[in-house]
């Protein structure tokens, strides 16, 4: 997420200052076998014009509203603390009677915003800053419960859920115990349970490996989690599969351990030197990690054998969809040390098939205001299409893509972190759908703030 040094100068700022030329679509690819929905669904293009907000939070289409449901700085509901910084993934899970959980993630480190409180029986290191919390929301959408769901963890910067209603939230570093005043290592996932956060406790998942991990999407019908590295420098990150030994059912099945191993793609050392749309490649060989603890080499510098292994630069959301896994590579910009460059892909892995398929190549385009680069977390939206957190240079937005690959706008932020001179917008991270599909969640990194949207959906 927002750990990754930012470039001098985005593409979007290129095409401001200066006249473009050639016009090309936002989005190319293979986007119907991407999605789900009706044929009403697979239709529309978008909601409309985004219409300015006059308290200057969040602009939406015509027809649609939001609610701040949390603010950093606020107490929280629980009383142990105050709302943490750095709000990035979130999920919601199905609660009793009509409510939802949602679980936050928080991208702290040792110094910086408000930290995650520290919590008994819910901490994993007192020195760590990270971790989640877990808003409680009844059916008419106001927040009954609001508290810490796991504390002392560092750099959570995005996760998953999995089958069994549970997070996978991510540390995004490699830091071990003894740097920046840790007292344990990190770069561990670590599992919450947003009903009952007491239930999971503050218990890395070790065998799942220790690396920047980012994102991860679970096989329902195996319980394989795939894992996705957001490395900052060359080599850049791998993508992973974890093979648990008790293979479904929750906390007990993935604290039981497993392998983890780190995917090859025959003869493709660096993903971002495939730019066609389309291209497939068969045969993908899972490669077993020498060293997942990252004891004294990072995994990605590990010996895999003469073949080497597959990498990619800014690997980010990861999500499961019919029968494949789909992941993101948010950018690759060739004077970083990728072999080439693009402004963002999403791959697609077909488990039964062994095979993996490059089905979206974001940007270039022409208008400075739309979508175009830097995809980071993605869903797929209730009702057909994806939903795309954006995260690139000047004005912020979230991003709906239509199954025939038509990009709009869904909303955009208006909290200018910047000065009135030299404006600037925090990302945002996060979206996801609660359970009915009615309302959109999404959070705004910095200042950290959760929104709901509710409105017209399709």
């Amino acid at each position: 997420m927002s750990s990754a040094p930012r470039r001098l100068a985005t593409r979007r700022q290129i095409l401001a200052g200066s006249a473009a030329t050639a016009a090309s679509v936002a989005f190319t690819g293979a986007f119907t076998e991407l999605f789900s929905g009706t044929a009403e669904a697979r239709g529309h293009s978008g909601y409309g014009p985004l219409v300015p907000d006059p308290d200057g939070l969040l602009d939406l289409p015509k027809g649609f509203r939001y609610r701040v449901l949390s603010r950093e700085g606020d107490p929280l509901l629980s009383g142990e603390g105050l709302v943490p910084s750095n709000h990035d993934g979130m999920a919601a899970f199905a609660g009793r009677n009509g409510r939802v959980h949602l679980v936050r993630n928080h991208e702290n480190r040792v110094t910086g915003k408000i930290g995650v409180p520290t919590v008994e029986g819910l901490t994993y290191d007192p020195m760590g800053k990270g971790g989640c919390t877990s808003l409680e929301i009844d059916g008419r959408g106001n927040v009954r419960g609001e508290r810490v769901a796991i504390a002392g963890t560092a750099v959570n910067c995005a996760g998953g859920p999995t089958p069994w209603n549970t997070w996978l939230t991510c540390e995004e570093t490699e830091d071990k115990a003894g740097t920046n005043g840790y007292t344990k290592d990190h770069g561990f996932i670590f599992e919450v349970d947003g009903a009952d956060p007491r239930r999971t406790g503050a218990v890395p998942l070790t065998a799942m490996g220790r690396f920047q991990h980012e994102a991860i999407a679970v096989d329902p019908g195996n319980g394989v989690v795939y894992e996705t590295e957001d490395a900052f420098e060359r080599p850049f990150g791998l993508f992973y599969r974890f093979l648990p030994e008790k293979p479904l059912g929750g906390t007990g099945s993935l604290r039981a351990g497993g392998a983890l191993e780190a995917m090859r793609v025959p003869g493709v050392p660096d993903l971002s030197a495939i730019q066609e749309t389309g291209a497939s490649f068969d045969r993908i060989e899972w490669v077993p990690v020498p060293d997942p603890q990252a004891a004294g080499t990072p995994i990605r510098l590990q010996d895999f054998g003469p073949r080497g292994i597959t990498h990619a630069q800014k690997l980010e959301g990861c999500y499961w969809g019919g029968s494949s896994v789909y992941f993101v590579s948010s950018f690759a910009h060739s004077d970083e040390g990728s072999a080439a460059d693009h402004f963002g892909q999403v791959w697609r892995y077909e488990p039964k098939k062994r095979r993996l398929t490059l089905v979206i190549v974001f940007g270039p385009d022409t208008d400075i205001q739309l979508p175009g680069e830097s995809p980071d977390n993605i869903c797929l939206a209730a009702g057909g299409g994806l939903m795309v957190c954006e995260d690139g240079g000047g004005a912020q937005h979230v991003l709906g893509v239509t199954r025939r690959g038509e990009v709009y706008p869904m909303a955009r932020g208006r909290q200018n972190i910047g000065t009135a001179d030299e404006p600037e917008w925090g990302e945002f991270a996060g979206v996801t759908f609660s359970p009915d599909g009615g309302t959109m969640f999404v959070n705004c990194y910095t200042p950290g703030t959760t929104f709901a949207v509710t409105g017209p959906w399709r």
